[in-house]
């Protein structure tokens, strides 16, 4: 484990902080760029919220940690710009702005501010965030929980990532509303998101959190490891023991995604848990990683590490490749800077499994 802690550390501090603080910023603004091709060169058709977001979170968390380099004014620069660029009158963000500066997607979506809200925790923008978080109560939904954006499809991947803000925002704002939101969330995976049956949690729900069927009702191994990286987190800080049984039934799930011939996890699972196609993303694999190291499955980590590692042979050093096929090859396609954020805390979780410098 150590060995592979070392070499990802190396790939993180050495070639992917610097190639994307430099090649994956705009230098007219400091807007992070949307992807890079395999041989590092900018690909830049659009700019996301959520790119923006992550990227900023990225890198102050970088700084936050000591990892030496001028990460957080990139961080700060391009979180500043972004505010600038695509805030709306009301307060909440666009989606999406063009490459001409005109908003795309004027959408509010929670699954954006999720992660804006994670990004103010790393830069520690506290009266900004609390006031956004107070936007959000527009988005709640008499069955508990929150909407998207309309009326359904509900999104468990939404909530997925408004409980990670929060419980990061409760690390460094003593404001009670950050452990209620968490506390929220936590309680709606257990009682609506998770299948008592299977252990299950699939991707979309009619409006009184029922599972919808067919395609909406898949279920993602990548998502059932977030899940259970999260509850085991919230499990352990709130004293809840069946939080953390649930999250080893989410990882016990997750694992039936997993091709041994390829040490990969596959993107998605079938309502009775078999495998839909061999196709695997990049994202899930970290997730694999994180969770596997989270409840102590050493063996399943190092399968995550080792599958991992494929995905990161590149031409240039510091890019990846994102999806891959049944047959091993990969999709050519330049690497998306959203995919960052994942590999970032994976690799962080392994340094400190492995007890590296962090």
């Amino acid at each position: 484990m150590s060995a592979a802690a070392a070499w990802y550390d190396g790939w993180l501090r050495e070639a992917a902080l610097p190639l994307w603080a430099e090649a994956g910023v705009d230098p007219e603004d400091g807007g992070f760029r949307e992807a890079l091709t395999w041989t590092g060169a900018p690909h830049d058709p659009r700019r996301r919220s959520r790119v923006q977001a992550r990227q900023a979170f990225v890198y102050a968390t970088a700084a936050a940690e000591g990892i030496p380099g001028p990460w957080l004014a990139a961080a700060q620069r391009g979180f500043d710009r972004f505010l600038d660029q695509m805030r709306r009158e009301d307060g909440l963000f666009v989606a999406i702005l063009g490459r001409d500066g005109a908003r795309d997607d004027r959408t509010a979506y929670l699954y954006e501010h999720a992660f804006i809200l994670l990004a103010m925790a790393a830069l520690g923008r506290v009266d900004l965030a609390r006031e956004v978080r107070g936007r959000l109560e527009a988005f709640r939904h008499d069955a508990g929980g929150f909407r998207e954006a309309g009326e359904w499809p509900f999104q468990a991947n939404a909530s997925m990532h408004l409980f990670e803000a929060a419980l990061a925002w409760e690390a460094v704002d003593d404001d009670a509303g950050w452990a209620a939101m968490a506390d929220e969330l936590g309680r709606l995976a257990l009682t609506r998101l998770i299948d008592p049956a299977t252990g299950a949690l699939s991707e979309f729900f009619d409006r009184d959190w029922r599972r919808l069927p067919g395609e909406q009702g898949l279920i993602e191994p990548g998502h059932q490891f977030e899940w259970a990286w999260l509850l085991d987190r919230w499990g352990a800080a709130r004293g809840r023991a069946d939080a953390r049984a649930a999250a080893v039934r989410l990882f016990t799930v997750g694992r039936r995604g997993f091709d041994p011939r390829r040490n990969v996890v596959v993107d998605a699972l079938t309502q009775d848990l078999a495998v839909r196609d061999g196709a695997a993303r990049l994202w899930p694999q970290t997730e694999h990683l994180k969770a596997a190291l989270t409840l102590g499955d050493e063996a399943a980590a190092l399968q995550a590490a080792n599958g991992l590692a494929a995905y990161l042979d590149t031409p240039a050093r510091g890019v990846w490749r994102e999806r891959m096929r049944a047959d091993g090859s990969f999709v050519e396609e330049p690497s998306p800077a959203t995919s960052f954020y994942h590999l970032f805390l994976a690799i962080r979780e392994l340094a400190r499994y492995a007890g590296e410098p962090c």
